[in-house]
């Protein structure tokens, strides 16, 4: 099976549940309120339904436009526009006949079961695969900053001691921090063994976003052999699998990437190498094949992450402190939206499907599932109306004056806040097919 396809099953399984879980944070408690709920539908039945059946009081059913979901609840403004129930003498049965704080409670409800989704999720996923390690002994060679970062203090090969004071379990993350957490300091350990603390400007974050260093300490990865073609010129010339290049033709090599930009100048060249094999250092000349290349592969970087495993009570704490710190990060990030830069980095469906592994992965599905979780319940609070939290927005103004908004008030909001959504969707997804036309 295809990548895509692989990557389109995980994106449809994983909304359906979310959307199922979600419309029913808004069906239990108004059915235990004996709120009538007309309908209850996984995507969207415009003009017909894929299934549809009725039991009790309550159409369920399967639409065919898959943008959602949806609940119908008697004497609401909601998705349907039902203006003519709306006219009618109110009921009992009815949302719009019921005290405030049991509104509040079913609009909630979809938010609150996205939230509590996430954080279950992860505290399963710690629970059955672990806390991801990686520390600086699986990064041997250390980091390497960019200029800004350089002007900093940072070095080639730093090696992250500790973040405001805080040993990091995954030091990949540091990117992570700077850019969305307010980190004031970072310990790090040098290539000459010296320690310093860099103190970190306050506006770090809109600094990255600017420049779009978004990843201004990359992993350094060293330039070591990794294997040579037999009988190669490589072979010939006497380099071997392990040995770490420290020069060509006289240039000093940092790392991998300065390594192959150096080979890709020399192309075609009689090429001096100057290599580490053990601790020995050895000169060697290597004459290119016609095509330029000379026989051998490089060594990437080892991305093997280690695994903690963790008691049931270990993992609800770890499971909830990480959960808190994805809510944080897509609250911290979400004021770049407002911004052109960010507009146009705004994704749809492809982006999100792209969130889930190329191959089945249980861990990745589910990792993913929690995050696109806590996203919606993040998103479906917003106070903009046609979203759970427009909703909360009018029910609270409600509760604090004493007065009910207008009904007429009611339904224009919705229809605003209908077409908003709905242009956002097609920006978002427009997003995606540029970004696919454009390569």
């Amino acid at each position: 099976m295809s990548p895509f396809a692989i990557k389109a099953i995980q994106f449809l399984a994983s909304m359906s549940l979310l959307i199922i879980l979600h419309e029913l944070g808004h069906f239990i408690p108004a059915r235990l309120f004996k709120i009538r709920v007309e309908k209850f539908f996984l995507f969207f039945d415009v003009k017909f339904a894929l299934f549809q059946k009725k039991i009790g009081e309550t159409v369920y059913g399967i639409g065919w436009l898959p943008l959602g979901g949806y609940v119908k609840i008697s004497g609401m403004i909601d998705e349907s526009m039902d203006t003519e129930q709306m006219a009618q003498p109110m009921q009992p049965w009815e949302f719009r006949s019921k005290p405030a704080w049991q509104r509040l409670i079913v609009m909630l409800g979809g938010v609150t079961v996205n939230l509590v989704l996430g954080f279950l999720i992860y505290i399963m996923i710690m629970f059955v695969w672990g806390k991801t390690l990686f520390s600086n002994a699986d990064l041997p060679a250390g980091f390497k900053p960019t200029e800004t970062f350089v002007a900093l203090g940072f070095q080639n090969g730093d090696q992250i001691l500790s973040v405001d004071g805080q040993k990091l379990d995954n030091v990949l993350e540091v990117n992570q921090h700077l850019f969305l957490r307010g980190v004031e300091t970072i310990k790090v350990k040098h290539a000459d063994g010296t320690q310093e603390i860099i103190q970190i400007p306050e506006d770090i974050g809109h600094q990255m976003f600017r420049s779009g260093e978004l990843f201004p300490l990359a992993p350094l990865v060293p330039a070591t052999i990794d294997s040579i073609v037999p009988l190669s010129n490589a072979a010939i010339g006497g380099l071997r699998p392990g040995d770490l290049v420290l020069a060509i033709n006289e240039t000093p090599i940092l790392d991998r990437s300065s390594f192959l930009e150096a080979i890709d100048q020399n192309k075609g060249f009689m090429t001096r190498f100057q290599v580490q094999r053990g601790d020995r250092i050895e000169n060697l000349n290597v004459s290119p094949t016609e095509d330029g290349t000379f026989g051998f592969y490089t060594r990437g970087l080892n991305m093997e992450y280690r695994k903690q495993t963790l008691g049931l009570v270990e993992s609800i704490d770890a499971g909830i402190e990480h959960g808190y710190w994805i809510l944080h990060d897509y609250v911290a990030q979400f004021q770049y939206i407002f911004t052109s830069k960010g507009a146009s980095q705004l994704g749809g469906f492809g982006t999100i499907g792209n969130l889930f592994p190329a191959q089945w992965n249980w861990r990745g599905f589910w990792y993913t599932t929690a995050l696109i979780s806590i996203i919606l319940a993040f998103m479906n609070v917003l106070p903009i109306p046609a979203l759970d939290g427009g909703h909360v927005m009018f029910l609270l103004y409600e509760m604090i004056t004493g007065r009910t908004p207008h009904q007429k008030v009611l339904e224009y909001a919705q229809l605003f806040g209908f077409l908003l959504l709905i242009s956002l969707v097609i920006y978002a997804n427009g997003n995606d097919l540029y970004r696919l036309i454009s390569g």
